[in-house]
């Protein structure tokens, strides 16, 4: 077993299973500059570390994350600042969504508690959700003026359809452990604390078959060209909420940003 220190995030590699859990539970596992600092560099270091075969993310505390820490842009917001919040996302969010699609390795999300926002498009970028039974996925979004981002317009409707995906982000209303499974949004919901045990039973049937998957380079390039065309695609999709949301002015502020996978 091998740790690795960082301030906002726990990564410990055992027996090819490395956890990344985010460690800010006193804010809900919120999305500070650090934090996506460091999760995007312990991801680029378990994609690269060739003794790490499966990759688990979660939360501590109650909650897996609310999604961006609103004192962290307060902070930042002071008189004369020119809020630049697609740049913020190319710059910190985008590497977090793209490193986990580019990697090599299965990606399991347990999630613990509350996913809204990012949080959300962070637990939707992952391979498989495992969810606790008190786990709950909010797009929250629409009430701040926002489509979602990090990745939520091109994961969601593929997870979930069209049609509810666009309810979801239209309302931003929370959906529960139970429904989420009914929608295919988590792949199993277990008990809170049956967790812990599920993920790592989880990971190691994985690891029993990954030696044995072998996918050439073409076949790589291949999906990433269609995934890209897909999420383009899905995104013209998405700017029908968006045109919806103004003409009924259900979002007070115009601001509207995607990641470009």
């Amino acid at each position: 077993t091998t740790a690795t220190a960082f301030e906002t995030i726990s990564v410990i590699l055992e027996e090819g299973v490395c956890t990344i859990t985010l460690q800010r539970a006193d804010v809900l596992n919120a999305f500070d500059t650090i934090l996506t600092t460091e999760l995007a560099k312990a991801l680029k270091e378990a994609s690269r570390n060739k003794d790490v075969r499966v990759v688990v993310l979660t939360g501590s505390g109650r909650a897996f994350s609310s999604g961006q820490d609103l004192a962290d842009l307060k902070a930042k917001y002071v008189p004369g600042h020119v809020p630049n919040l697609g740049e913020d996302l190319k710059k910190r969010y985008d590497p977090i969504v793209k490193l986990i699609h580019t990697m090599e390795k299965p990606v399991i999300a347990a999630v613990n508690g509350v996913a809204a926002g990012a949080g959300c498009s962070l637990a939707l970028a992952c391979d498989m959700r495992i969810a606790s039974e008190h786990a709950s996925f909010i797009e929250v979004f629409v009430h701040v003026g926002l489509v979602p981002d990090s990745g939520s317009t091109w994961t969601l409707p593929r997870l979930i359809g069209f049609g509810r995906a666009m309810e979801l982000c239209c309302t931003g209303r929370p959906v529960k452990a139970e429904e989420a499974l009914a929608i295919g949004l988590v792949n199993q919901v277990v008990p809170s604390d049956e967790l812990k045990e599920f993920r790592h039973t989880l990971a190691k049937k994985l690891l029993k078959i990954t030696d044995s998957v072998n996918i050439d380079n073409d076949s790589k390039d291949d999906f990433k060209f269609h995934a890209t065309l897909a999420m383009r695609d899905i995104d013209k999709k998405f700017d029908k909420i968006w045109d919806y949301l103004k003409k009924y002015k259900i979002c007070k502020r115009g601001i509207s940003y995607r990641i470009t996978l």
